[in-house]
C-alpha cells in the first residue's frame, strides 16, 4: 500500500494549497471538517481537513494564510491534534478558548479570505465575517484542485426503512412538515441535512461507514411534494415504490434549475444547517429566503413509540454482546497478550453475532492506560499497544441495528491485582455523576444546559472536571450524534421533550496516565410521580450493562446511589440474564450481585 503522507508529505500539501490560493487571488482559505451535507461524519472524498493537516478528529477547522496556518478543535481532540498536526506547520488552537474569528481578527483583518460556499452555513460565515476579514466565495474548492488522488463520491444504494420500525409513513411525515410550511406562509423548505432527508422519507443508505444514510438534499413543497437530489442510480425499484409518485429523484446537477423555479416564492432555509450556496442561489433567482429552523429536526429527535420500542430491543441485543465481551475481557485481560485493536475486533465479533446488526455506530475507542486520557482516541496500527495487566481500559463503542442505534462507554480494570485508591475514588465520582443525571426529574421546559452541571457536581466538589459535554442526542437507526438537544453548557437552549434519547457520559482524564468515562443512554419519559398541574419528565435508562465492580468505592456512595446501582444491576440480570448461558451467565450473576 502506498503511504501518501510519505509520497506527498504535509508540508508539500500546504505549499500546493498556498500556490493555488495565490493563483485565485485570495490571501487565505478556511477549511472546515464537514462536507457539503455539514454532518459530523464525512465520506473519504470529504476528508479535506484530514488530507491537508493530518488531523482526523470529527470536529475541527483550519485556516491557511500565506505566512501562517492554524487548526482549531474542541476539548475532546486537543491531545489528538497535538499528535497528528505538525506544530512546525500548524498552530494548535482550542476552538472555544481561541475561536477562529478571534484568530482571524488578530492575524488577517482586512485580508481577502476564500471559502467554499458549499461547506459553510450562513450563520458560521457571519461569525467569521465579524473578524474584519473580507470573505470571498470561490467557485470551486482549491483543495480539490491539488488533491491528486482524492477518492470518488460514495455511490451506495438507498433503500426504504420499514414503516413498522419508523412508526409513521413517509407520506404522513411529508404532510405534517408541509402543514408546518403552510402555517408559516412558506412555499417550500430546503433540507440540506441528509439525516433529515432520511427521516422524512423513511430512507436509509450506505454512503457513510457508520451512519446508515444516503447523502442527499431535498426540496419539500407545501403541498407535500418532494424532490430528492442524489444520483438516481442509488434508488432501486423498492425505494421508488415506497416513496410513491409525489417524490421525485433528480441528480444534484438539477439543483440550480429547481431553485430557479422558485422565483417569487418564499423558501425556508436553516442558516445553521444549510450551505450558504443555497440562500445565495435562491436570492439570485428572485426567491424570498425565509430564515428558520429545519422543521424535521425536532420531530426526528422525539422518537415515535415504534422507534422507542426499537431502541429498547436494540439495547437488549447490544447488552448481550457487551456482556459476552466483558466476560471474555475479564478472563483474557489479566493474562496479557491483548492489544487495543484486538479488543475492538473482538467486541465487533460479538455484536456481529446479534440479529439485525448492521455496523458499528462509530469506530470503537479502545484506550489502554494513558490512551484512555485521549478523549476520542482511535487505535491505529501505529499507536496500537498491548493491554497490560493491572491498568485501566476505556472502551467507548456502539452499534447500528436495523431498529436502533446504541452508544456505551465502560471503564474497566484489567486485573488481576486491585486498582489504586486514586483510580477507584475518581471512577466513583464519575459514576455518581452519571447516576445523578439518570435519576433527575424535572419540569417540562428544562433544557440540556440546565442539567449538565448535575452530572459534574460530584467531580466539582473534588475540584475536578472534564472538557466535553455530558451528553448528546441519538438517532433511530441514524447518527449516533443527533441534535438539537444535548447536555452541555454550550448546547442550544432546547427544552427536553418526551421521546428524546440522549447519552449520559461524564468522565475524568489524567493525561499520560488514564481516562475514565461511563456512558448510558437515557430516554425522556413523563414522570407521573409528581402531582400537580405542571408536567414533569424523567429518564428511562436504555443501556443494560453492569459497571466495573473493582473500581467502585462503595463507601463513597450515598444510600440512594447504592440502592440505584443495585436495582440497575438486578434489572440487567432479570432482563438480559435469560438470554445468556454457560460462563457468560455465571459472570453476569457475579457482576450484578448486590454491592
Amino acid at each position: 500500500m502506498v503511504n501518501h503522507l510519505v509520497t506527498n508529505p504535509p508540508q508539500n500539501r500546504l505549499l500546493s494549497l498556498r500556490s493555488e490560493l495565490a493563483r485565485l487571488g485570495v490571501d487565505g482559505f478556511i477549511v472546515p471538517r464537514g462536507d457539503e451535507y455539514l454532518g459530523e461524519y464525512v465520506p473519504p472524498s470529504g476528508e479535506r481537513l484530514a488530507w491537508l493537516t493530518g488531523f482526523t478528529g470529527s470536529a475541527g477547522l483550519a485556516i491557511v494564510l500565506a505566512d501562517r496556518a492554524a487548526v482549531f478543535t474542541d476539548g475532546r481532540y486537543v491531545t489528538q491534534l497535538a499528535q497528528q498536526a505538525d506544530p512546525a506547520l500548524w498552530e494548535h488552537c482550542h476552538i472555544t478558548e481561541q475561536p477562529p474569528a478571534a484568530w482571524l481578527k488578530e492575524h488577517a483583518a482586512g485580508r481577502r479570505i476564500g471559502y467554499d460556499p458549499w461547506l459553510h452555513p450562513q450563520a458560521a460565515l457571519a461569525r467569521l465575517a465579524a473578524s474584519g476579514v473580507t470573505l470571498v466565495p470561490l467557485a470551486s474548492n482549491p483543495i480539490d484542485a491539488v488533491w491528486a488522488d482524492r477518492p470518488g463520491a460514495p455511490a451506495a444504494a438507498a433503500e426504504p426503512w420499514p414503516e413498522e420500525l419508523a412508526g409513521r409513513s413517509a407520506a404522513e411525515k411529508r404532510e405534517a412538515i408541509a402543514k408546518d410550511l403552510r402555517d408559516a406562509g412558506e412555499d417550500a423548505v430546503v433540507l440540506a441535512d441528509a439525516h433529515s432527508v432520511a427521516w422524512l422519507l423513511n430512507m436509509r443508505g450506505g454512503d457513510l461507514g457508520h451512519t446508515p444514510i444516503a447523502l442527499a438534499f431535498a426540496l419539500l413543497r407545501n403541498d407535500a411534494s418532494t424532490t430528492v437530489f442524489m444520483d438516481p442510480a442509488k434508488a432501486g425499484p423498492a425505494l421508488r415504490e415506497a416513496l410513491g409518485n409525489a417524490v421525485s429523484i433528480e441528480p444534484r446537477a438539477a439543483l440550480p434549475a429547481a431553485l430557479a423555479a422558485l422565483r417569487g416564492r418564499k423558501v425556508r432555509v436553516d442558516p445553521e444547517l444549510t450551505p450558504a450556496w443555497f440562500a445565495t442561489t435562491l436570492q439570485e433567482a428572485g426567491a424570498e429566503v425565509s430564515k428558520g429552523t429545519d422543521p424535521v429536526r425536532m420531530p426526528r429527535a422525539c422518537k415515535t413509540g415504534a422507534e422507542q420500542d426499537g431502541a429498547r430491543a436494540a439495547h437488549r441485543r447490544d447488552a448481550r454482546a457487551m456482556i459476552r465481551f466483558l466476560h471474555w475481557f475479564a478472563v483474557e485481560a489479566p493474562k496479557g497478550g491483548l492489544t487495543e485493536l484486538a479488543v475492538g475486533e473482538r467486541l465487533l465479533a460479538f455484536r456481529q453475532a446479534e440479529d439485525r446488526f448492521r455496523a458499528e455506530s462509530f469506530p470503537a475507542i479502545t484506550g489502554a492506560g494513558e490512551h484512555g486520557a485521549i478523549i476520542h482516541y482511535r487505535a491505529t496500527e501505529a499507536t496500537d499497544r498491548a493491554v497490560r495487566p493491572d491498568e485501566s481500559f476505556l472502551i467507548d463503542s456502539g452499534a447500528q441495528y436495523l431498529d436502533g442505534t446504541t452508544d456505551i462507554t465502560r471503564t474497566l480494570w484489567t486485573g488481576p491485582g486491585m486498582p489504586p485508591a486514586e483510580l477507584r475514588t475518581r471512577y466513583t465520582l464519575v459514576l455518581r455523576g452519571m447516576v445523578a443525571l439518570a435519576t433527575t426529574r424535572f419540569p417540562e421546559g428544562v433544557a440540556g444546559p440546565h442539567l449538565d452541571a448535575i452530572a459534574r457536581r460530584p467531580l466539582w466538589e473534588a475540584g475536578l472536571d472534564y472538557d466535553h459535554g455530558t451528553g448528546h442526542g441519538i438517532g433511530a437507526f441514524l447518527s449516533v450524534h443527533e441534535g438539537p438537544a444535548a447536555f452541555s453548557r454550550n448546547a442550544a437552549n432546547i427544552p427536553l421533550q418526551e421521546g428524546m434519547i440522549l447519552s449520559d457520559e461524564p468522565g475524568f482524564y489524567l493525561p499520560g496516565a488514564y481516562g475514565i468515562r461511563i456512558e448510558n443512554l437515557l430516554l425522556v419519559r413523563p414522570d407521573p410521580r409528581v402531582p400537580g398541574p405542571k408536567r414533569w419528565l424523567g429518564f428511562e435508562t436504555l443501556t443494560l450493562v453492569p459497571f466495573e465492580r473493582a473500581l467502585i468505592d462503595t463507601a463513597a456512595l450515598t444510600p440512594a446511589e447504592h440502592g440505584w446501582i443495585d436495582a440497575y444491576h438486578a434489572r440487567i440480570l432479570a432482563e438480559i440474564g435469560p438470554g445468556l448461558d454457560g460462563a457468560a451467565a455465571d459472570w453476569l450473576r457475579a457482576a450484578c450481585a448486590p454491592l
